[in-house]
């Protein structure tokens, strides 16, 4: 069916420093001198208006071909040299970023976040989406011509949640007419009615891709993967939102029960990163491990999802992942999460990247909101405290791709294809609305 025609229808180590930290629930104190936390999500809040989000609007818009260019890589120069290609996901990321904070009152005269995220979107509705299969391409060159045009369950994902955030900024029906002919082809074409889940990869006409090929940059061609399922959560959860739809529901709950069974169990040492379509593991040494990011993110993600349904959070699966992240792949002396681990054992990738500090940050707010717990708000200080030194630009607060253990620089580049404000943008919005929530009625 043509996409047209269905629119139409629709309308260190991680146990460094443990006596630092006490993960079994007793209380300890803040950290001296450090701002309380209202002060400090007042700060994000100027340093957001006057320099983060200024610099992401000056430096990303393509006023010659339309949407966004992202190549700044840390060093000097200028933003946007030697950019090749625009992909789907950092497309999307950044409509819904632009959607996200203008809602929040962040646009100013000069300023426009909504005419930038709608910058964005006639781009991907004009050049990545696919018009006669439905769904988006994966990639264009500068000028918005398709150069893999594969269909990819991440990269819709994204696009799902962008449609959904800019029709709540933007109010456009159609956005959301998007959004849910999105949804229904998604279903359609890559739900698993036997097994349960989504498949990820396909050809521009949605032929499945079961068997990896040379280009595919994200997961496993064959494979069903946390990172995907986790995403796709996410943009089901705003859909639902926005159009409490029972099939919406229904599919809202199949991912949310998926992922908390297979790829984020309530044992988070068991977490993995991919299962045979039938859910059976996977061996390969390429799926080995875990990510602390995506537990974490999983966790304040899931008590979202659930929130939006209307049924009991489950606090206990977010606390043990919570929990396992700050015991095993937590840095208790300097602060921040290292990047991956391995079941119950200490972290095995000890460098810090910017998402997965994004995500701690974010989850820890959740944490915060629930309750107010010592050992929560220990970490989420220490790992401000790391950000603010080791990752922000003191130019203009945008934050690196990696550093090592101790904060030195690795991938000093602020923005490329795999890097653009969604995370840290987020994290931080979510961290005012925590602690200085009035900030936004300024």
């Amino acid at each position: 069916m043509a996409f047209s025609v269905l629119l139409c229808m629709l309308g260190g180590l991680g146990g460094l420093g443990l006596g630092l930290f006490d993960v079994s629930g007793a209380g300890v104190g803040a950290v001296p001198g450090v701002k309380n936390s209202r002060e400090r999500a007042i700060g994000y809040h100027q340093q957001l208006a006057d320099k983060i989000l200024p610099y992401w609007l000056d430096t990303v818009i393509d006023r010659v071909n339309g949407g966004y260019v992202l190549a700044d890589d840390g060093k000097g120069s200028p933003a946007g040299r030697g950019a090749r290609e625009k992909q789907l996901v950092s497309q999307a990321r950044l409509i819904w970023t632009f959607s996200h904070v203008h809602q929040r009152g962040f646009s100013r005269p000069g300023r426009d976040y909504l005419k930038a995220a709608e910058h964005g979107y006639r781009f991907l509705q004009e050049r990545f989406l696919d018009a006669e299969h439905g769904g988006y391409y994966w990639k264009t060159d500068l000028a918005g011509h398709p150069t893999d045009p594969r269909k990819i369950l991440y990269g819709e994902s994204f696009v799902l949640y962008a449609l959904v955030e800019y029709y709540r900024a933007s109010g456009n029906p159609l956005a959301l007419d998007q959004a849910k002919a999105l949804y229904q082809l998604l279903e359609l074409r890559a739900h698993d009615p036997v097994q349960g889940g989504w498949y990820e990869h396909f050809t521009r006409d949605w032929q499945r891709i079961l068997q990896h090929e040379p280009g595919i940059e994200v997961e496993i061609a064959g494979l069903k993967s946390a990172n995907a399922h986790l995403h796709l959560m996410e943009a089901y959860t705003e859909l639902y939102a926005a159009w409490p739809n029972p099939a919406v529901r229904k599919s809202l709950r199949e991912a949310v029960r998926l992922n908390a069974t297979w790829f984020y169990p309530p044992d988070p040492g068991r977490s993995a990163f991919h299962r045979h379509p039938d859910w059976s593991p996977v061996t390969e040494p390429r799926s080995a491990g875990l990510s602390y990011g995506h537990n974490v993110e999983f966790a304040w993600l899931m008590i979202r999802a659930q929130r939006v349904l209307g049924v009991h959070p489950y606090w206990k699966q977010f606390d043990a992942h919570l929990r396992h992240a700050l015991r095993y792949g937590f840095d208790h002396r300097l602060g921040g999460f290292y990047n991956r681990g391995d079941g119950d054992h200490e972290a095995t990738q000890l460098d810090k990247v910017w998402w997965v500090q994004a995500e701690g940050i974010a989850a820890l707010a959740e944490a915060q909101q629930r309750r107010s717990d010592a050992n929560y708000s220990r970490a989420l200080t220490l790992t401000l405290d790391f950000v603010d030194k080791y990752f922000a630009d003191p130019k203009d607060g945008v934050w690196a791709d990696t550093v090592t253990a101790d904060g030195q620089p690795k991938v000093p580049a602020k923005a490329h294809n795999w890097k653009a404000n969604y995370h840290d943008v987020r994290a931080l919005v979510k961290y005012i609305e925590t602690f200085a929530p009035g900030a936004f009625n300024k």
